[in-house]
């Protein structure tokens, strides 16, 4: 997979940045940012340079979504009960490898549309910095995840938003912005023509790791070893 990033470098010491395409609603998104977590530990006992982590947004459920922008339960996407059952014992078999002790059970978790939950994120993202934005991601992501929370309720992000320290009524303006839905509507074409076809997506030095992979493989694919 070629996504045009920076070309690798010979020294694994050096800062290493990696793309991660991620959407609110998946269970393996969240066990990924638990790996993802582990490995910069093990980074830093080892005495090496932070990874640098540009998030990025995916619309996981985009070929649910009709002309009408609502997710549509009727549409045929191919997952079964056996499916589902098999997600859950890997989501329960990765909280418990990946120590993610916090997250809910699968199915105690709302259904939501994490459309203007992404677009908030997008407008913090490109009007406060990088810390705000991480914290507000995560806010919404732990929100979801831990807590149970109606990520698609207007008021639950305002909420969320004021406490990593963003105006609330900025995210009431943000979510009603055709400009920024445009915008993020060409942010997950972007993904789709980089080849991401699924969250969470790793990219780093032109290569991909796709899934809640183990931080033994996000080591291989940043570091080659």
């Amino acid at each position: 997979m070629s996504t045009g990033d920076a070309a690798p470098t010979d020294d694994a010491t050096d800062r290493r940045p990696v793309t991660v395409y991620s959407d609110f609603v998946c269970p393996f998104c969240y066990l990924g940012r638990a790996s993802l977590r582990q490995y910069r530990d093990d980074r830093a006992e080892r005495d090496l340079p932070e990874v640098d982590v540009e998030w990025q947004f995916f619309d996981l459920r985009g070929h649910k979504r009709g002309p009408d922008g609502e997710i549509r339960d009727d549409v045929d996407d191919g997952k079964d009960e056996d499916y589902y059952d098999q997600v859950r014992e890997n989501v329960e078999r990765l909280r418990e490898e990946y120590d993610a002790d916090g997250m809910l059970e699968f199915d105690e978790v709302h259904d939501a549309d994490s459309w203007d939950a992404q677009q908030a994120a997008l407008y913090v993202k490109g009007s406060y910095d990088r810390d705000t934005f991480r914290a507000f991601y995560d806010a919404v992501l732990e929100a979801h995840w831990e807590d149970g929370r109606e990520i698609d309720d207007l008021n639950t992000l305002v909420e969320l938003a004021e406490s990593v320290g963003v105006d609330g009524e900025e995210i009431r303006d943000a979510v009603d912005d055709g400009t920024l839905a445009e915008e993020l509507e060409a942010q997950f074409e972007a993904a789709r023509e980089r080849g991401v076809t699924g969250v969470p997506t790793f990219v780093a030095d032109g290569h991909a790791a796709r899934g809640a992979v183990p931080p033994a493989q996000l080591r291989r694919l940043l570091e080659g070893n």
